[in-house]
């Protein structure tokens, strides 16, 4: 039993709404996978956890001792194992010790990560690059970034923040203080506010408005691929990855916004040979609707 359980790698990605669990083998492959709401709060992100993690041990029949990697949104000090401003996990002000919390809870080491930067390994690992940027199209935009082979948090954890960077003097207030940011025009809270959908989401009512032809529609969906692919290009242009992957909650689109955004990237580089020889548009891909990829990432964190 012990052989089989150090073969096994627990992976948890917590999120505002829910908290998703799972179970690796040796070879990568999902044994197990678990799901509940998350509580906000300290004592309800680690209540949660232990809810998810439990069931993991139940339905694997395993002890599951060894480290557990966690991915969750805000900043988070990897060293300390820490996290701050994770906001819409009630999770403000102070530096929360989550590590600690987790492991004392579990009773198995913890390792902490961003959750977008555990993402990017889960990306990683199914693609099978070692150079690479994934980029998360959520209710913010950012990115991570695997680098020959090695994540590149930066100095300050801030590698990957191209939502911020700002694109139109004259554009929307963004929540980080700066005016114009690629975030308030190519992420899922900007598509919310320019195509309002009741209980429909946004990115899917809006594709398939515009799709039925709605000129309305085309014009906010042609507005926000352009903002995405502004964005691999900005990103494409510093650090020159080997493959470019879309994932986040508006990625769930699957194949239609791959294509949209590549024909944005297409359309950006027609006037420009320079672009045109990079062929942005054909390094780029969609992580599987189907594929938890933060969770599995933050299993291989565990490793």
């Amino acid at each position: 039993m012990g052989a089989v359980t150090a073969a096994l790698s627990v992976g948890l990605d917590i999120g505002a709404t829910k908290t998703l669990g799972l179970v690796l083998d040796a070879d990568g492959g999902i044994l197990a996978e678990v799901r509940e709401p998350t509580k906000p709060g300290a004592d309800g992100i680690v209540g949660s956890a232990a809810r998810v993690f439990d069931a993991l041990r139940d339905a694997t029949g395993q002890s599951l001792a060894g480290t557990v990697g966690v991915g969750i949104p805000g900043l988070v000090d990897v060293e300390r194992g820490s996290v701050k401003h994770a906001v819409n996990l009630g999770v403000d002000g102070d530096w929360l010790p989550l590590r600690d919390l987790l492991a004392a809870r579990l009773g198995v080491p913890v390792v902490l990560e961003n959750d977008v930067n555990a993402a990017t390994l889960g990306a990683a690992a199914l693609s099978g690059a070692d150079d690479l940027v994934y980029l998360s199209i959520g209710t913010g935009l950012a990115a991570g970034l695997v680098l020959d082979g090695r994540l590149r948090r930066g100095e300050h954890g801030a590698a990957g923040e191209i939502g911020h960077v700002p694109v139109d003097p004259q554009g929307n207030v963004c929540q980080c203080g700066q005016r114009g940011c690629l975030e308030t025009i190519a992420s899922g809270s900007a598509l919310a506010a320019a195509w309002p959908s009741g209980n429909v989401p946004p990115a899917q009512a809006l594709f398939e408005a515009a799709r039925s032809g709605d000129p309305s529609a085309v014009v906010v969906r042609d507005r926000f691929t352009r903002g995405v692919a502004s964005a691999i290009r900005v990103l494409s242009l510093a650090v020159d990855p080997a493959s470019i992957v879309l994932g986040g909650g508006v990625a769930q689109l699957g194949e239609p916004l791959r294509d949209a955004v590549a024909q944005a990237l297409l359309e950006q580089a027609a006037s420009s040979p320079f672009l045109a020889s990079l062929d942005l548009a054909g390094r780029l891909s969609v992580v599987p609707s189907d594929y938890p990829v933060a969770a599995v990432g933050a299993a291989f964190l565990g490793r």
